[in-house]
């Protein structure tokens, strides 16, 4: 038979998707052994701290241990997440491989002492750099570079959280809002999935979530599968967990500005904001706001887990989870910003829920997964990620929250190094700003073009 193009055609598709596979299997494996690691000794750090809470007072001095490392060793590493970001977008000065030790160790520290911190950021920074290490092993040009920085941020997400679909998404569509760019789509998924699959070979279990709702109430419209009013409800949340999404990027950038124009010293930094942490907890009367809270020993108290239940969460749990986790990360302690999104959702939903009258699992659960959709404008993979940890049943309900809160985040993010393609509120084509070059020109154009 004689072959034609199009036969062609697949078998050098093939062979590239194995050239790739082959590139990607020691990288992946690398990722998840140490986002493995990252998470037994981030496990570990809270178990001490709740044991023995006076750690919490060596806030401070962890504070001043993670600005000297950073100072001496860090090189540029401190840009964390926007470094890689930015050598993906415009490749550079490279992402140093010490990163990935430095911000697993002090990101351990942060959470050992009591910083309301996350663990997303922490393994995605080592994704990017063990990435941006085998890509000088193994001597790649920068389109192929790329790639694989990609792939180790699919694979540092996908591993940290159980959610590899979601992983591969979010590398895709991070980059650049209102565009995303599909060459990396498949390598990204393996790598994704294989750390998945390494990291839960060590032992690692993920914290499950469940949502009992089921869809089966009243129908105003027999053609219509869903609840219409619940939908419109879940509209209404969507927008609350944009702006929620948009106070934290907006608060973080200020407290971030403000700290380093009216502190002089930079060690001091860290040491305003360990102070601030410790003496915000001891008013509010509780600690539970400090570290991941995932989960918490006491029943009653407030976590993530807690916030699917009745009754186990206030009114403004969400803003003080918000507001010190802004000023943990802000202010020169390592970590993530996605669990402590998580939170703000998942108790801000609970809040919504008991206002409206709406089943209160669902909506901490679209709290959790809207939220992070908002802060870090990338709500297709957020919807994957709520089909990922609870389900398929109310996919309509997860995609509505996450693309409302996604416009009503506005032009803002956690990622400062994230691009801008298409604007939110008019078809306007950007030559890929930055996220505060296209806030300024907004904003100097009236919000009008």
């Amino acid at each position: 038979m004689k072959k034609t193009k199009y036969s062609l055609e697949q078998f050098y598709i093939a062979k590239h998707l194995l050239r790739w596979t082959l590139l990607i299997f020691p990288v992946a494996v690398t990722i998840g052994l140490l986002v493995a690691l990252f998470l037994w000794l981030l496990d570990l750090a809270t178990t001490t701290r709740l044991q023995n809470m006076w750690l919490i007072f060596l806030l401070p001095t962890a504070g001043i241990i993670i600005s000297w490392l950073y100072r001496y060793y860090g090189k540029n590493s401190d840009a964390g997440n926007n470094l890689i970001m930015d050598e993906i977008h415009k490749p550079g000065g490279g992402v140093p491989a010490r990163m990935a030790p430095l911000v697993l160790f002090t990101t351990v520290i942060t959470h050992l002492a009591g910083g309301s911190a996350g663990r997303e950021g922490t393994a995605v920074q080592m994704g990017g750099s063990i990435a941006a290490l085998f890509s000088r092993w193994f001597k790649l040009h920068n389109e192929h570079k790329r790639i694989l920085l990609m792939c180790g941020m699919s694979a540092g997400f996908g591993a940290v959280f159980g959610t590899p679909v979601a992983g591969a998404i979010f590398a895709l569509e991070v980059l650049t809002i209102g565009r995303i760019k599909y060459d990396a789509l498949i390598p990204c998924l393996i790598a994704s999935i294989i750390a998945d699959i390494t990291c839960t070979s060590c032992g690692i279990h993920h914290t499950q979530y469940h949502i009992s709702f089921i869809d089966n109430g009243t129908r105003y419209f027999s053609h219509i599968a869903f609840d219409v009013v619940l939908l419109f409800k879940v509209v209404m949340a969507g927008t609350l967990f944009g702006l929620a999404g948009y106070m934290f990027a907006e608060l973080s950038h200020l407290i971030k500005n403000k700290s380093n124009q009216y502190i002089p010293k930079k060690w001091l930094v860290p040491v305003v904001g360990a102070v601030l942490i410790v003496g915000i907890s001891y008013l509010l009367g509780t600690f539970d706001y400090l570290g991941l809270g995932v989960t918490n020993p006491d029943s009653n108290g407030v976590s993530i887990v807690n916030a699917f239940k009745a009754g186990s969460t206030g009114y403004f749990s969400w803003f003080w989870k918000l507001l010190l986790t802004a000023i943990t990360l802000s202010m020169g302690f390592k970590g993530g910003e996605v669990t402590p999104l998580f939170f703000i959702g998942a108790t801000l939903g609970n809040t919504m829920a008991v206002i409206t009258g709406s089943p209160i699992d669902l909506f901490a659960g679209l709290g959790f997964i809207a939220v992070f959709a908002g802060a870090t404008n990338t709500p297709l993979a957020c919807t994957l990620m709520g089909i990922e940890l609870f389900g398929s049943e109310n996919i309509i309900y997860y995609a509505v929250a996450c693309f409302t809160a996604y416009y009503f985040s506005g032009h803002s993010g956690i990622y400062h190094s994230q691009r801008v393609a298409v604007s939110k509120f008019h078809i306007v084509h950007h030559d890929e700003e930055t996220i505060k070059e296209v806030k300024e020109k907004n904003r100097q154009n009236g919000y009008k073009h």
